[in-house]
């Protein structure tokens, strides 16, 4: 029986619920004024139910399109205004006895050649991303209790941030690491994570077992229970996903947007993130071999659906992705993307990617002052604000303040001087000076004299050589 707050995973993702709910969708796709009805919903910008997203997301009138994409841009400005967050991913470890079929990491892989980082080299990775003008990480690392157990990840989070190194800080360092224990997510909140994040890679559950057929990953109800765990250990930011293109995907979209109705619901806070990978191609890993993949088109039409759906949440976006799509949904609903990624192991020492030790290949090649520049010409603030977390900014504390609009004297301000920051640090005369001009030009966007005095007076400080006022 379908129940959202029931913390049980086949009562709040529960399969006849979502069949039910594609089956009522199908028969309502060609209702035109039924889609507009809920597109004027959306436009209320307190979010929508899995059911009217299903609607939507199976009408194929190109004027509904449309008008779903228009109001996913509209929402997107109100809560995000023109900010993208910048982040690279750091891979510790590609050791994993898991045996996902998507997944180069899969135990039986015998071509991939396995590493792990030792704390030097965490440290040395690190500061070749400092270098870079990187502030906040991902941390990723395959799940094998032998070779990454819980006590590596967390020596290796304590290396991160008390790695310095000229003006260089990582200040946010993310985790996207195997389902655990409440115990374990205790020891992760108090390490100083700051959000935790889980690709559900589907919510079938009969695919989802067919998927993972082997290892601790292979038990979909532990897995899909995980972010209730984490939110029992004290962890208030979570970021969901699933692996577009390894099912079909009207049923993982009803499915993560139940997700985020049951966290909602149970926690009173939604998740912080909500990513959307497509499979691509890998070592061992062929994405022809699935047969669910979806055209740009249709990548599109769920990102600006999940944007209507889950307003508040911020949606990432990785260089699994070309330049050319990532442009289209930035103003779709992305909030965050991946610059200067390298998806190996010690792949930012060693400058050249290694396809023998990489999770998936990397479409969007491009330098972080290379992506910094694309955002600025096209009217972004590429933003490096960690403040929110710092300031303990988290939760259901953050989510009150995104949606009452409130946000905007925090993370509008926030992104201009981290913004400056990096271009006092990093950036080549070319692009701090197309940036000093978008930061001047969107100085007067900020709504509260007295925030705008006082980040002007941080400005002054940035350009003097200050640095790191909790931004």
């Amino acid at each position: 029986m379908y129940n959202k707050k029931s913390t049980y995973a086949e009562d709040f993702i529960n399969h006849e619920e979502i069949l039910e709910t594609l089956e009522e969708a199908r028969k309502a796709s060609k209702d035109h004024q039924l889609a507009l009805d809920i597109l004027e919903e959306a436009k209320k910008a307190k979010g929508l139910d899995h059911r009217q997203a299903a609607i939507l997301l199976l009408n194929e009138d190109e004027d509904v399109t449309k008008a779903i994409k228009d109001t996913a841009r509209a929402i997107k400005k109100k809560f995000y205004g023109n900010r993208i967050v910048l982040f690279a991913p750091l891979y510790l470890s590609n050791y994993c006895v898991n045996q996902c079929v998507y997944c180069p990491y899969h135990q039986k892989n015998k071509n991939i050649r396995r590493v792990k980082l030792s704390q030097e080299e965490i440290r040395k990775e690190v500061i070749a991303l400092q270098d870079m003008g990187h502030k906040r990480l991902a941390l990723e690392a395959g799940e094998d209790p032998v070779n990454n157990p819980l006590e590596y990840i967390l020596e290796s989070i304590n290396t991160i941030y008390t790695t310095k190194h000229r003006n260089g800080s990582i200040r946010r360092v993310n985790v996207n690491i195997a389902a655990t224990e409440v115990d374990a997510y205790r020891k992760l909140k108090d390490a100083g994570i700051g959000t935790y994040i889980l690709f559900q890679e589907t919510y079938h559950k009969e695919n989802y077992e067919r998927l993972h057929p082997q290892g601790p990953k292979s038990s979909y109800r532990y897995h899909t229970e995980a972010m209730d765990r984490a939110n029992q250990g004290g962890i208030d930011d979570v970021g969901i996903g699933v692996l577009f293109g390894i099912n079909n995907y009207q049923y993982d979209l009803v499915g993560l947007l139940m997700h985020a109705e049951h966290l909602e619901a149970t926690y009173n806070c939604g998740p912080h993130t909500i990513s959307v990978p497509r499979v691509c191609p890998a070592d061992d890993i062929d994405p022809d071999s699935f047969d669910e993949s979806i055209p740009d088109e249709m990548f599109e039409k769920i990102v600006a659906i999940i944007r209507l759906a889950v307003p508040y949440t911020g949606m990432i976006i990785s260089t699994r992705e070309s330049q050319k799509v990532r442009e289209k949904v930035l103003e779709l609903g992305i909030s965050q993307i991946s610059g200067g990624s390298r998806t190996s192991v010690g792949g930012y020492v060693n400058e050249e990617e290694d396809p023998t030790s990489a999770q998936f290949d990397v479409s969007d090649h491009r330098s972080l002052e290379e992506v910094v520049y694309w955002l600025l010409e096209l009217g972004h603030i590429p933003s490096f604000c960690t403040a929110c977390y710092r300031e303990g900014r988290t939760g259901d504390r953050f989510m009150s303040l995104l949606k009452s609009g409130q946000i905007i004297n925090c993370c509008h301000p926030n992104a201009l001087l981290t913004l400056e920051e990096y271009l006092q640090d990093y950036a080549s005369p070319k692009t701090r000076e197309l940036g000093q001009k978008v930061i001047a030009e969107n100085m007067e966007f900020i709504p509260n004299p007295k925030v705008k005095e006082r980040a002007g007076d941080y400005l002054e400080k940035i350009m003097a050589g200050q640095r790191d006022f909790r931004f």
